[in-house]
């Protein structure tokens, strides 16, 4: 057989969609349909809410105005060059109800609705913490069971 007759009538194994055309209209648009392709996901109806920033804690530095105080937040945070860690400081206005809080207390800032344009933090007291008492330096001594020389008669 020769070449051009090979050509001008390809073998049946040889035969394709592609040689003679598809029975098919083919779109470069449309989407192949397919049992290999992914399921779509359902979506959630209630998804909770993210909160990153739940609450702050930082110094007064401002109780002039009336029910706001101004609240200085300092963190660490590593230099962008030198990576070494430095103080950064902010200053957040926050909501005081009773007025209650004076310049160099210690407040906890939540996050709530904005109350006016520069207002979205609720100052509260710092909750207390749990420590050991300070009686005074006879406590540690008595902890070990062992007494200190310098206590020693």
């Amino acid at each position: 057989m020769s070449l051009t007759a090979t050509l001008l009538h390809p073998s049946p194994k040889l035969s394709t969609p592609f040689l003679h055309g598809s029975s098919t209209p083919f779109s470069p648009l449309s989407k192949p349909t397919s049992s290999l392709a992914f399921p779509t996901p359902q979506r959630l109806t209630f998804l909770p809410p993210i909160r990153a920033l739940k609450y702050l804690q930082g110094r007064v530095v401002c109780a002039t105005s009336d029910k706001t105080v101004a609240v200085e937040v300092t963190r660490l945070a590593p230099h962008p060059k030198y990576k070494r860690r430095v103080r950064k400081k902010k200053k957040y206005q926050a909501h005081d109800p009773d007025n209650q809080f004076q310049v160099g207390d210690v407040v906890q800032l939540e996050k709530c609705r904005p109350i006016s344009k520069t207002k979205a933090f609720l100052a509260v007291p710092v909750p207390a913490k749990k420590s050991k008492s300070k009686s005074g330096e006879g406590d540690a001594p008595n902890e070990l069971g062992i007494p200190l020389e310098s206590l020693q008669v």
